[in-house]
């Protein structure tokens, strides 16, 4: 037991110099130097979109419906009301990305309003941000109605 614990004593230096040989204010895994100015990336474009379009699922028939929901107007899917704020799509020339600004409100059997969502839908990730509802199931798939792209939002270079 005693030739153990002095073996161990001996041997630790050695596992320990290579830890202290290496200096933290270095990385070879980044050769750039740092410049003082970060570098400005110019944003994406988007279009802006007057309708937004959904899919709705009724989990009782396991019937799924396609609706379109204009901006800031109000669409019905069962017992649901889904209101767009607003819906962006990227220029075909960009890699697809469909976001919307959505509130959907339930109409409960007393015929009161409770708001069960409010946020942003993307029509990649459906299950991302997801209505919870047992009944109804609401998701974003695309944006109609754009024609040409929104200017960015964001510095502009030279600033």
């Amino acid at each position: 037991m005693l030739v153990r614990l002095s073996l161990i004593a001996a041997l630790a230096p050695a596992f320990a110099f290579p830890a202290l040989a290496q200096n933290p204010g270095t990385s070879t895994m980044d050769p750039k130097p740092k410049s003082a100015r970060p570098e400005v990336v110019a944003p994406t474009p988007r279009i802006t979109n007057p309708v937004a379009v959904f899919n709705g699922l009724d989990k009782i028939t396991g019937r799924i419906t396609e609706f379109d929901a204009p901006i800031d107007k109000v669409a019905t899917f069962g017992a649901l009301k889904v209101t767009p704020h607003v819906c962006y799509t990227r220029p075909p020339t960009e890699q697809p990305n469909t976001t919307s600004y959505v509130d959907v409100e339930e109409i409960t059997l007393t015929n009161e309003q409770r708001k069960i969502f409010s946020g942003w839908m993307f029509a990649s990730s459906p299950g991302l941000t997801a209505v919870e509802h047992p009944i109804y199931d609401v998701w974003l798939i695309d944006c109609k109605g754009g024609a040409r792209p929104e200017a960015p939002q964001g510095p502009t270079l030279g600033e």
